[in-house]
Protein backbone atom coordinates (compact mmCIF):
# COMPACT_ATOMS: atom_id res chain seq x y z
CA UNK A 1 0.00 0.00 0.00
CA UNK A 2 2.58 2.29 0.64
CA UNK A 3 4.36 1.51 -2.89
CA UNK A 4 0.88 2.71 -4.61
CA UNK A 5 0.88 5.39 -2.65
CA UNK A 6 4.11 6.91 -3.15
CA UNK A 7 3.19 5.70 -7.14
CA UNK A 8 0.01 8.03 -7.06
CA UNK A 9 2.09 10.99 -4.95
CA UNK A 10 4.61 10.99 -8.13
CA UNK A 11 2.11 10.78 -10.85
CA UNK A 12 0.21 13.36 -9.50
CA UNK A 13 3.71 15.74 -9.32
CA UNK A 14 4.76 14.88 -12.97
CA UNK A 15 1.53 15.48 -14.28
CA UNK A 16 1.79 19.10 -13.92
CA UNK A 17 4.61 18.95 -16.46
CA UNK A 18 4.03 20.69 -19.87
CA UNK A 19 5.31 17.88 -21.60
CA UNK A 20 4.46 14.87 -19.97
CA UNK A 21 6.12 11.56 -20.88
CA UNK A 22 3.55 9.88 -23.64
CA UNK A 23 4.55 6.92 -21.77
CA UNK A 24 3.18 8.28 -18.23
CA UNK A 25 0.59 9.27 -20.03
CA UNK A 26 -0.52 5.95 -21.40
CA UNK A 27 0.09 4.38 -18.14
CA UNK A 28 -2.14 7.05 -15.64
CA UNK A 29 -5.86 5.22 -15.97
CA UNK A 30 -4.24 2.03 -15.26
CA UNK A 31 -2.51 3.17 -12.19
CA UNK A 32 -5.24 5.27 -10.64
CA UNK A 33 -7.64 2.57 -11.78
CA UNK A 34 -5.94 -0.34 -9.89
CA UNK A 35 -4.75 2.00 -7.22
CA UNK A 36 -8.59 2.77 -6.35
CA UNK A 37 -9.92 -0.64 -6.63
CA UNK A 38 -7.26 -1.17 -4.04
CA UNK A 39 -7.98 2.13 -1.89
CA UNK A 40 -11.71 1.08 -2.05
CA UNK A 41 -11.20 -2.17 -0.99
CA UNK A 42 -9.38 -1.16 1.80
CA UNK A 43 -12.10 1.18 3.28
CA UNK A 44 -14.56 -1.21 2.62
CA UNK A 45 -12.58 -3.84 4.87
CA UNK A 46 -11.87 -1.14 7.73
CA UNK A 47 -15.57 -0.31 7.61
CA UNK A 48 -17.00 -3.74 7.62
CA UNK A 49 -14.29 -4.38 10.82
CA UNK A 50 -14.39 -1.16 12.75
CA UNK A 51 -16.62 -3.10 15.64
CA UNK A 52 -13.01 -5.13 16.23
CA UNK A 53 -11.10 -1.43 16.92
CA UNK A 54 -14.26 -0.31 18.88
CA UNK A 55 -14.98 -3.51 20.85
CA UNK A 56 -17.19 -1.37 23.32
CA UNK A 57 -19.80 0.18 20.69
CA UNK A 58 -22.36 -1.64 18.75
CA UNK A 59 -21.73 -3.07 15.42
CA UNK A 60 -23.29 0.27 13.90
CA UNK A 61 -21.77 3.23 16.21
CA UNK A 62 -18.35 1.27 15.79
CA UNK A 63 -18.79 1.81 11.47
CA UNK A 64 -19.97 5.47 12.31
CA UNK A 65 -16.91 6.24 14.69
CA UNK A 66 -14.56 5.10 12.07
CA UNK A 67 -16.48 7.00 9.08
CA UNK A 68 -16.09 10.01 11.28
CA UNK A 69 -12.04 9.27 12.15
CA UNK A 70 -9.64 11.33 10.44
CA UNK A 71 -8.10 8.51 8.58
CA UNK A 72 -11.24 7.47 7.38
CA UNK A 73 -11.92 11.06 6.10
CA UNK A 74 -8.62 10.82 4.09
CA UNK A 75 -9.41 7.20 2.95
CA UNK A 76 -12.52 8.86 1.22
CA UNK A 77 -11.21 12.10 -0.22
CA UNK A 78 -8.91 9.75 -1.80
CA UNK A 79 -11.13 7.95 -3.76
CA UNK A 80 -13.98 10.33 -4.44
CA UNK A 81 -12.81 11.94 -7.34
CA UNK A 82 -12.85 8.91 -9.01
CA UNK A 83 -16.06 8.50 -8.91
CA UNK A 84 -17.87 11.59 -8.78
CA UNK A 85 -17.57 12.25 -12.16
CA UNK A 86 -18.85 8.95 -12.87
CA UNK A 87 -22.15 10.45 -10.57
CA UNK A 88 -22.68 13.80 -11.03
CA UNK A 89 -21.90 16.01 -14.13
CA UNK A 90 -19.04 18.39 -13.27
CA UNK A 91 -17.54 21.41 -14.57
CA UNK A 92 -13.91 20.59 -16.07
CA UNK A 93 -12.72 23.22 -14.17
CA UNK A 94 -13.98 21.14 -10.98
CA UNK A 95 -12.02 18.10 -12.30
CA UNK A 96 -9.20 19.38 -12.57
CA UNK A 97 -9.79 20.51 -8.59
CA UNK A 98 -10.87 16.80 -7.65
CA UNK A 99 -7.87 15.23 -9.24
CA UNK A 100 -5.65 17.74 -7.32
CA UNK A 101 -7.57 16.32 -4.12
CA UNK A 102 -5.95 12.92 -5.04
CA UNK A 103 -2.97 14.75 -3.31
CA UNK A 104 -4.38 13.46 0.23
CA UNK A 105 -3.28 10.30 -0.50
CA UNK A 106 -0.21 11.09 0.93
CA UNK A 107 -1.47 11.36 3.88
CA UNK A 108 -2.43 7.53 3.87
CA UNK A 109 1.27 6.75 4.57
CA UNK A 110 0.63 8.14 8.23
CA UNK A 111 -1.11 4.12 8.73
CA UNK A 112 1.63 2.31 6.86
CA UNK A 113 4.20 4.35 8.63
CA UNK A 114 5.25 4.23 12.36
CA UNK A 115 7.29 7.20 12.26
CA UNK A 116 4.84 9.33 10.61
CA UNK A 117 2.17 7.74 13.23
CA UNK A 118 4.49 8.31 16.20
CA UNK A 119 5.02 11.99 14.95
CA UNK A 120 1.01 12.09 14.96
CA UNK A 121 0.34 10.77 18.30
CA UNK A 122 3.38 13.59 19.55
CA UNK A 123 1.71 15.99 17.77
CA UNK A 124 -1.69 15.27 19.13
CA UNK A 125 -0.59 15.05 22.88
CA UNK A 126 1.73 18.37 21.96
CA UNK A 127 -1.45 20.04 20.90
CA UNK A 128 -2.78 21.90 23.98
CA UNK A 129 0.37 23.35 24.82
CA UNK A 130 1.26 24.25 20.95
CA UNK A 131 -2.49 26.22 20.58
CA UNK A 132 -0.96 28.26 23.72
CA UNK A 133 2.22 28.97 22.46
CA UNK A 134 0.79 29.84 18.84
CA UNK A 135 -2.02 32.01 20.45
CA UNK A 136 0.60 34.02 22.16
CA UNK A 137 2.50 34.51 19.35
CA UNK A 138 -0.38 35.35 16.82
CA UNK A 139 -1.50 38.22 19.50
CA UNK A 140 2.36 39.46 19.67
CA UNK A 141 2.30 39.65 15.90
CA UNK A 142 -0.89 41.50 15.30
CA UNK A 143 0.90 43.70 18.19
CA UNK A 144 3.92 43.78 16.02
CA UNK A 145 2.38 44.95 13.05
CA UNK A 146 0.21 47.39 14.09
CA UNK A 147 3.21 49.21 15.53
CA UNK A 148 5.43 49.13 12.40
CA UNK A 149 2.45 50.70 10.62
CA UNK A 150 2.34 53.75 12.91
CA UNK A 151 6.20 53.69 12.84
CA UNK A 152 6.74 53.56 8.93
CA UNK A 153 3.39 54.50 7.03
CA UNK A 154 3.82 58.34 7.40
CA UNK A 155 7.34 58.01 5.33
CA UNK A 156 6.75 55.20 3.20
CA UNK A 157 2.74 54.94 2.58
CA UNK A 158 2.85 52.76 -0.56
CA UNK A 159 5.02 50.29 1.30
CA UNK A 160 3.38 50.22 4.64
CA UNK A 161 -0.47 50.45 3.39
CA UNK A 162 -2.25 48.92 6.43
CA UNK A 163 -2.02 46.91 9.04
CA UNK A 164 -2.03 43.75 7.26
CA UNK A 165 1.58 45.17 5.41
CA UNK A 166 3.18 45.40 8.66
CA UNK A 167 1.35 41.80 9.65
CA UNK A 168 3.02 40.22 6.49
CA UNK A 169 6.46 41.89 7.48
CA UNK A 170 5.98 41.22 11.41
CA UNK A 171 5.51 37.12 9.71
CA UNK A 172 8.11 36.90 6.90
CA UNK A 173 10.76 38.51 10.08
CA UNK A 174 10.03 36.46 13.10
CA UNK A 175 10.05 33.10 10.57
CA UNK A 176 14.17 34.76 9.33
CA UNK A 177 12.62 34.63 5.78
CA UNK A 178 12.84 38.41 5.37
CA UNK A 179 12.09 38.52 1.46
CA UNK A 180 13.09 42.47 1.29
CA UNK A 181 10.02 43.40 -0.31
CA UNK A 182 9.25 45.47 2.51
CA UNK A 183 11.24 46.82 5.54
CA UNK A 184 11.57 50.00 8.17
CA UNK A 185 13.60 52.63 7.08
CA UNK A 186 13.09 55.04 10.47
CA UNK A 187 15.00 54.75 13.35
CA UNK A 188 12.49 53.89 15.82
CA UNK A 189 11.07 51.56 12.87
CA UNK A 190 14.85 49.74 12.55
CA UNK A 191 15.02 50.02 16.37
CA UNK A 192 11.97 48.46 16.82
CA UNK A 193 12.60 45.76 14.08
CA UNK A 194 15.57 44.75 15.63
CA UNK A 195 13.78 43.87 18.92
CA UNK A 196 11.47 41.95 16.52
CA UNK A 197 14.00 39.73 14.46
CA UNK A 198 15.71 39.09 18.42
CA UNK A 199 12.37 38.04 19.97
CA UNK A 200 11.68 36.02 16.74
CA UNK A 201 13.64 33.70 17.39
CA UNK A 202 12.98 32.55 20.79
CA UNK A 203 9.54 32.54 20.10
CA UNK A 204 9.76 29.98 17.27
CA UNK A 205 11.60 28.30 19.60
CA UNK A 206 9.06 27.67 21.35
CA UNK A 207 6.66 25.26 19.82
CA UNK A 208 9.76 22.90 18.76
CA UNK A 209 10.61 22.81 22.38
CA UNK A 210 7.39 21.44 23.14
CA UNK A 211 7.71 19.04 20.23
CA UNK A 212 10.68 17.92 21.50
CA UNK A 213 9.92 17.23 24.98
CA UNK A 214 6.62 15.31 23.62
CA UNK A 215 8.55 13.21 21.12
CA UNK A 216 11.44 12.04 23.55
CA UNK A 217 8.26 10.90 26.19
CA UNK A 218 6.62 9.19 23.18
CA UNK A 219 10.20 7.31 22.55
CA UNK A 220 10.42 6.68 26.44
CA UNK A 221 6.68 5.20 26.34
CA UNK A 222 7.92 3.18 23.70
CA UNK A 223 10.51 1.48 25.34
CA UNK A 224 8.22 0.89 27.95
CA UNK A 225 5.13 -0.48 26.55
CA UNK A 226 6.70 -4.04 25.65
CA UNK A 227 8.09 -4.87 29.56
CA UNK A 228 4.37 -3.39 30.71
CA UNK A 229 2.41 -4.98 28.25
CA UNK A 230 4.08 -8.26 28.99
CA UNK A 231 3.60 -8.02 33.11
CA UNK A 232 0.35 -6.90 32.26
CA UNK A 233 -0.81 -10.11 30.29
CA UNK A 234 1.11 -12.38 33.15
CA UNK A 235 -1.02 -10.33 36.20
CA UNK A 236 -4.10 -11.12 33.45
CA UNK A 237 -3.36 -14.74 33.10
CA UNK A 238 -2.90 -15.24 36.92
CA UNK A 239 -6.09 -13.61 37.80
CA UNK A 240 -8.01 -15.73 35.02
CA UNK A 241 -6.97 -18.63 36.74
CA UNK A 242 -8.08 -17.70 40.45
CA UNK A 243 -11.60 -16.74 38.74
CA UNK A 244 -12.06 -19.94 37.68
CA UNK A 245 -10.69 -21.70 40.98
CA UNK A 246 -12.87 -19.51 42.73
CA UNK A 247 -10.24 -17.62 44.61
CA UNK A 248 -11.86 -14.45 43.23
CA UNK A 249 -15.53 -13.27 42.72
CA UNK A 250 -16.20 -12.02 39.44
CA UNK A 251 -16.78 -8.19 40.68
CA UNK A 252 -13.25 -8.64 42.47
CA UNK A 253 -12.06 -10.09 39.24
CA UNK A 254 -12.93 -6.93 36.86
CA UNK A 255 -11.90 -4.34 39.51
CA UNK A 256 -8.30 -5.50 39.04
CA UNK A 257 -8.53 -6.08 35.63
CA UNK A 258 -9.41 -2.67 34.91
CA UNK A 259 -6.55 -1.13 37.17
CA UNK A 260 -3.87 -3.39 35.39
CA UNK A 261 -5.84 -1.41 32.20
CA UNK A 262 -5.60 1.40 33.21
CA UNK A 263 -1.66 1.36 34.36
CA UNK A 264 -0.96 0.80 30.57
CA UNK A 265 -2.98 3.75 29.12
CA UNK A 266 -4.98 4.38 26.02
CA UNK A 267 -3.39 1.94 23.02
CA UNK A 268 -1.73 4.42 20.92
CA UNK A 269 -3.69 3.33 17.54
CA UNK A 270 -7.25 3.11 18.85
CA UNK A 271 -6.97 5.11 21.76
CA UNK A 272 -8.48 2.42 24.30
Amino acid sequence: MSVIIVINVAFVLLGTLEREPQVLVAAAPTVEGVSVVLFTLEYALRLWTADLLYPASTPARARLRYVMSGMAIIDLLSILPFYLPAILPIDLRVLRLLRLVRLVRVFKLGRHSRAMATLGRVLGRAAPALVSAMSVIFLLVVVWSVLMYFFENPVQPDTFTSAFTGLWWAISTITTVGYGDIYPITVIGRIFGAIIELSGVALVAIPTGIVSAEYMKELDDADASPSDATTAVAQLAELRVMLEDGLLTRREFDTVKASILARLGPHPDTGQ
